[in-house]
């Protein structure tokens, strides 16, 4: 049985951050604006599976330092607030400037096996996302409950999430990548999700 309370903290604070700006969500805006929605459900595909992968990773190894050596889950857990904390702070200080890269035309990127590859590559390719995971889902874990029904509730908020925003980005258009132009308007976005994570990364440092 998964805590309830810990996954309404959860569910908000990743929604927010997988809406923030980012490598796949920029990617998943420039296909969708070039190709259309249908066929960047390819490169969407791809990037869940790397997300997945990455997060259950993260799982894994985590519950393995839990089981093994609970102080070190402890330490682990302290360093993961303290990096969220990082994480927050460092999205108040960052700038307006958001990259909208123009989606790769060659034709071979853009068949299906291509575009799941860009995906996929996308996500495990991204050491800010390796390092996001691990420091924000040992915290969730309970040693007392069994981890498959955890890894699965985590994994499956995470996959739901990211495929709304994928979705969000690549049907947006004009509309959001009009949004992303404007520095003010990605600067509130960052400041939103930062205070969000740093209030998440004091709550799981002294749960």
């Amino acid at each position: 049985m998964f805590d309830l309370p810990k996954l309404s903290v959860f569910v908000p604070t990743f929604m927010l951050v997988s809406l923030t700006p980012g490598m796949c969500m920029m990617l998943s805006l420039s296909l969708g604006m070039s190709i259309g929605v249908r066929r960047t459900l390819w490169m969407m595909a791809g990037e869940l599976v790397g997300v997945g992968l990455v997060a259950i990773s993260a799982v894994i190894g985590a519950a393995t330092l839990m089981l093994s050596y609970p102080m070190l889950f402890t330490a682990l857990k302290l360093v993961g607030g303290a990096y969220l904390v990082y994480l927050g702070i460092a999205m108040w200080r960052a700038s307006g400037e958001s990259a909208l890269p123009a989606a790769n035309r060659n034709g071979d990127t853009l068949r299906p096996a291509g575009l799941i590859t860009q995906g996929f590559v996308t996500a495990i390719a991204n050491p800010k996302g390796w390092a996001f995971f691990i420091a924000l889902l040992p915290p969730f874990l309970d040693r007392d409950n069994a981890l498959a029904p955890q890894l699965l509730v985590l994994v499956g908020a995470i996959l739901t999430i990211e495929f709304c925003s994928l979705l969000v980005y690549a049907s947006g258009g004009h509309a959001v990548r009009s949004f992303l132009r404007e520095p003010r308007n990605v600067v509130r976005l960052n400041r939103v999700a930062g205070s969000l994570m740093m209030a998440v990364g004091v709550w799981l440092a002294l749960d």
